[in-house]
């Protein structure tokens, strides 16, 4: 590779005293990497310099080297940084554990706007818990960039979200985004965005949240990320403390995720039509494990394990629109009825829906209090319930016969240690009817039959 002399593309890392590595522009010659071609490398430090005047040399680098179509590869070391502008086509990359990006606070770490691509690989990015700028959402905060692409990196330390796009496409994957006060990654109002094999964990308020400012066509895909200890530092009834919330964006799929101890829910949808949930691990949620509610239609829950939650499975508020599902094959187990705050009905439900859902093929058992919730006082519409399996729970199935309610159809299941009963019509939260599982029902807008008592 030719000498470039005219230009700094070279940082080095070294030991100082007390044992920490300070980076050191050095206008060196590059090394030949046949895999990093034209990446900036490192081979002997001249001076040290300040946090300040390390952040203007290592950004004039990222620029020279985004104009050059180069990566700048940053070799083990610890990099003291802040409030860099990244401009189009940067792209950062060094080893995976050993080159460390380290914020040095007074604002935000990185930053990027109206701009076509950024790329990110093998980096440790620590926000060290500093604080950040009123005008900063993340540690790293990218907005109106077309494509994101986030490959290997550990981000950890912010004081608000770990990662925040606004109106960007692109790709996050393989990353650890771990520590932060608000929610590992925020997105919102993208296009065509995919968040896959991520490992986020230990976040304040929230995991993977997918947003919009107005409720529109969004198509993120969320797939085989790794979710765990969420918590709600923020409190609320479901605000916060969500392994993945979805909300306002349509057309979002959200499967082969693993999500486990959430303060409130696995997977949370709001607002959010044509979501698929499918093939997702939600163990031991503090509140609903999966819950499509408010202003959606059209939902697909399927081929869910759900162990350990104050309720299973919730499709709900045909009061503000909701409806329009299918739930089938999933199995939720071992609930329970404390949740984190109190409810009209109650926790320990298995599955609840309300209007135009096919709820078939899945398994229950261990509602403490119902294993099926059809139907809320007037809200029920065209549900059909059909070919479930629902173990030791007090009612197998709870029916509004409210007046107001609508049709269901609740044939063909199986219900089993149901002491107080099999299918039963509640007014709301009141019990009305006797037992109705073998059919003969007295209510004209069901049709109950074929169902057995084991």
């Amino acid at each position: 590779m030719p000498l470039r002399r005219d230009m700094l593309l070279f940082l080095a890392a070294s030991a100082v005293a007390g044992g920490t590595a300070r980076a050191i522009a050095s206008p060196l010659t590059a090394a030949s990497q046949p895999d990093l071609r034209g990446a900036i490398d490192a081979v002997e430090y001249r001076a040290v310099q300040s946090g300040d005047r390390e952040t203007r040399q290592l950004e004039q680098m990222i620029k020279q080297a985004a104009a050059e179509n180069v990566p700048v590869f940053l070799p083990p070391g610890t990099y003291r940084v802040s409030n860099l502008t990244l401009p189009d086509n940067t792209h950062i990359t060094g080893v995976p554990g050993a080159s460390r990006i380290v914020y040095t606070g007074d604002g935000h770490l990185f930053a990027a706007e109206n701009i076509r691509r950024i790329e990110l690989s093998n980096l440790v990015i620590d926000g060290g818990n500093r604080w950040l700028g009123d005008y900063a959402g993340g540690l790293l905060q990218f907005t109106g960039v077309d494509e994101v692409l986030i490959d290997n990196c550990e981000i950890g330390g912010s004081r608000k979200h770990g990662l925040q796009l606004e109106r960007c496409g692109g790709r996050i994957e393989r990353s650890r985004i771990s520590g932060a006060a608000q929610s590992g990654l925020y997105a919102v109002d993208s296009t065509d965005l995919s968040i896959v094999a991520n490992t986020i964990s230990d976040c304040g308020n929230g995991g993977i949240l997918v947003h919009r400012w107005k409720k529109a066509e969004d198509g993120t895909v969320v797939s085989g990320n790794r979710i765990s200890n969420i918590r709600a530092n923020d409190g609320g009834t479901g605000q916060n403390g969500n392994g993945i919330n979805v909300f306002r964006a349509d057309g979002v799929m959200v499967v082969n995720n693993h999500i486990s101890d959430c303060a409130f829910t696995a997977i949370r949808a709001n607002s959010a039509s044509d979501i698929q949930i499918s093939s997702n691990q939600c163990r031991r949620s503090g509140e609903t494990a999966i819950y499509v509610e408010f202003a959606f239609e059209g939902a697909v829950v399927s081929a869910n394990m759900i162990d350990g939650a104050a309720n299973g499975i919730s499709i709900a508020n045909f009061d503000e629109g909701g409806r329009l599902a299918s739930v089938t094959g999933n199995v939720v187990r071992n609930l329970t009825l404390n949740g984190p705050y109190t409810h009209e009905v109650g926790f320990g439900i298995g599955i609840a829906a309300e209007a135009d859902t096919l709820v078939s093929g899945n398994v229950i058992e261990g509602a403490p209090r119902w294993g099926l919730q059809i139907g809320w006082g007037a809200y029920l519409r065209n549900v059909v319930v059909s070919g479930n399996v629902v173990r030791k729970a007090p009612v197998g199935c709870a029916v509004s016969v409210a007046e107001g309610a609508g049709t269901a159809v609740i044939t063909d299941n199986v219900f089993q240690e149901t002491a107080e009963g099999a299918v039963l019509g509640f007014e709301w939260d009141r019990k009305v009817s006797g037992e109705m599982a073998s059919g003969g029902s007295a209510y004209r807008q069901l049709t109950v039959e074929r169902n057995r008592i084991s």
